[in-house]
């Protein structure tokens, strides 16, 4: 079975829910994305990702990119895909037109960004980190730096790296040890070893543009005196063309559980005199610019879970169509029936589908905050919209991750045995899945930020301003006579509620008691996403109503009453045992002594 991109759905988030309209309406450098717009690029990025990445995808787990002789290469076919994929300007789709991109709105991109992974998430991987490379820059590149290097990866010609993590130093970046030597002409030379560097060292392009953490000589101790640096493979000739090879080498892969054809390398700088790098910025600001790398991964983390998500749904889907087994217990069939007939496969089903829809709706819905943030022209729009994004981030990548295991968990199950077996593609879901919750950043660190930064900080303000738009979509339920809207609301008020109380627990605790407060930060993840997803979900609801009402898309807008009102009763009812578990399971944590386990 092969991939089709949900592009009904992602237009229907990025309309009723993500009010694509109202920013073209209001910003003015998006007047020309509206939904028009949207639809075009959207079925356009489906017919690439359909006919040419997502047949790569079986293919790449097979046989995986390789490293001989300090070069790696892709997976056959993947350097034609992407040149394929550079050529069709996917690349620069978000980017600044100054730079060759094509300036369009992170909603969209968003969505456009969910294709990719479903069809083919270890391909996917090295777009992403080039993203966060050219938002880097953008950021804080000086003129020439963004001139010499950007249109360069906007074009894909080049691809860019992000290098942080070392033996040593994994998320604890103040332990970095990789050092720079200033050269006294404006160039630092770099020595150290970096490892886990996605897309580190390939074939597909003719230069890799390496960022890369490291100390000069004198720096502050700790994160305070890491500064950020451009290594490019190969150093640029006067007219900003590849020429000699930089002193920077792969020296070897991982061997890993999913991914495979994405190489993760090790990479050794300065092993032969020392790799020449740029400084990017200032001097000890390093960690700041790197941020903007990791902020855009992070959400771009987030939506690969939603990817393989659905692409697990959509296998399940149709192996449940197709596999014969056991007569349905209600005798509508007299004879053994596809397993989809059966009530419990339909509540997996359910699942992988609601969790899914509701991760993307909440994803394309941070994407226009974060449109609004960047561009709208009102600055106090501006600002609350940035503070709603970088609430959203956390849950983000940390919900849509880990809910992506619990769907391709469930995928592998609705196959029974042949999910276990390799060649059906059921597994390789499960196995790609996993490291979604680890990289950019574990989930564990996602709600250690939610809670230091996105809940504390403020005294719980913004999460309770959230809560209180939450309030006021209950409040368009509660004027509803539906069965389905009044389920859905009963679930939602009792979500915010139980999420209300937490974010009180969270705050009280945290300075007199961090390991209460901290003890529940990964639930408190959890339950602030389910209930975002949720709350996204009600808000289809009401739209949904109202167009089937009208007989608008009877099919469809059914299907996503139906899937609001699944999620209400099955996930957001949740809601309440995470509550307990945080509010009332804090010393349970840490009860046990440590020599005891």
């Amino acid at each position: 079975m092969t991939y089709r991109a949900p592009v009904k759905d992602m237009l229907f988030n990025m309309q009723e829910l993500a009010g694509l309209q109202t920013l073209a309406e209001q910003i003015p450098a998006f007047a020309d994305y509206g939904p028009e717009t949207a639809q075009a690029v959207l079925e356009e990025c489906a017919k690439l990702n359909e006919d040419v990445i997502a047949p790569l995808n079986v293919e790449g787990d097979r046989n995986p990119s390789y490293w001989k002789d300090g070069q790696v290469f892709a997976t056959p076919g993947f350097k034609e895909a992407f040149r394929q994929f550079a050529e069709g300007g996917w690349q620069g789709l978000q980017h600044p037109a100054d730079f060759g991109g094509q300036g369009l709105p992170k909603t969209i991109g968003a969505a456009c960004g969910e294709m990719i992974n479903s069809a083919n998430l270890s391909f996917a991987l090295c777009p992403l980190l080039t993203d966060g490379a050219i938002e880097a820059l953008l950021t804080a590149g000086s003129e020439e730096q963004k001139a010499t290097f950007i249109p360069k990866l906007i074009d894909g010609s080049w691809t860019g790296t992000m290098n942080l993590t070392e033996p040593q130093a994994g998320s604890d970046l103040a332990l970095v040890r990789t050092r720079a030597e200033p050269q006294g002409d404006g160039t630092y030379k770099i020595f150290g070893t970096k490892i886990f560097i996605t897309w580190g060292e390939h074939d597909m392009a003719e230069n890799i543009v390496h960022l890369v953490l490291a100390r000069v000589a004198g720096a502050p101790e700790g994160v305070k005196g890491i500064s950020l640096f451009i290594v490019p493979k190969f150093l640029l000739n006067a007219d900003g063309t590849p020429g000699a090879r930089n002193d920077v080498h792969c020296v070897s892969i991982e061997h890993k559980m999913g991914i495979k054809a994405s190489p993760t390398a090790v990479l050794q700088f300065g092993d032969h005199g020392g790799a020449i790098g740029t400084l990017i910025g200032e001097e000890n600001r390093g960690l700041e610019y790197m941020f903007i790398m990791m902020n855009a991964a992070r959400f771009g983390v987030g939506v690969q879970g939603i990817a393989v998500a659905d692409r697990a749904y959509q296998k399940a889907t149709q192996y449940a169509r197709d596999r014969v087994q056991s007569r349905p217990v209600d005798g509508s069939i007299k004879a053994s029936a596809p397993i989809i007939h059966h009530p419990d496969v339909r509540r997996m089903l359910m699942t992988m589908r609601a969790l899914t829809e509701g991760s993307r709706a909440m994803a394309i819905t941070a994407a226009a905050a974060y449109d609004a943030a960047h561009h709208h022209p009102d600055p106090e729009t501006r600002q609350q919209n940035q503070a709603f994004y970088e609430f959203m981030v956390p849950l983000v990548k940390g919900y849509s991750t880990e809910m992506s295991l619990e769907v391709t968990d469930l995928g592998v199950q609705i196959h029974g045995g042949m999910g276990f077996i390799e060649e059906t593609g059921a597994a390789q879901y499960y196995r790609d899945a996993k490291i979604l919750t680890i990289y950019e950043g574990t989930t564990a660190i996602q709600a250690n930020d939610l809670v230091g930064r996105k809940t504390v900080r403020d005294g719980g303000q913004l999460a309770r301003a959230i809560a209180g738009q939450i309030e006021a979509t209950e409040g368009l339920l509660a004027a509803r006579d539906s069965a389905a809207a009044k389920s859905v609301l009963k679930r939602l008020r009792a979500a915010r509620e139980a999420y209300l109380e937490v974010v009180d627990f969270i705050v009280r605790e945290a300075k007199s008691n961090p390991n209460a407060a901290f003890a529940g930060s990964v639930p408190y993840l959890m339950l602030a996403g389910n209930l975002v997803a949720g709350w996204q979900l009600a808000r289809a609801l009401i739209v949904a109503e109202d167009k089937l009402a009208a007989g608008e898309d009877a099919d469809f807008m059914a299907a996503k009453i139906a899937t609001a009102r699944f999620y209400a009763e099955h996930i957001l009812s949740r809601a309440g045992a995470a509550r307990e578990a945080i509010v009332e399971g804090a010393e349970s944590v840490t009860a046990l002594a440590l020599d005891a386990f």
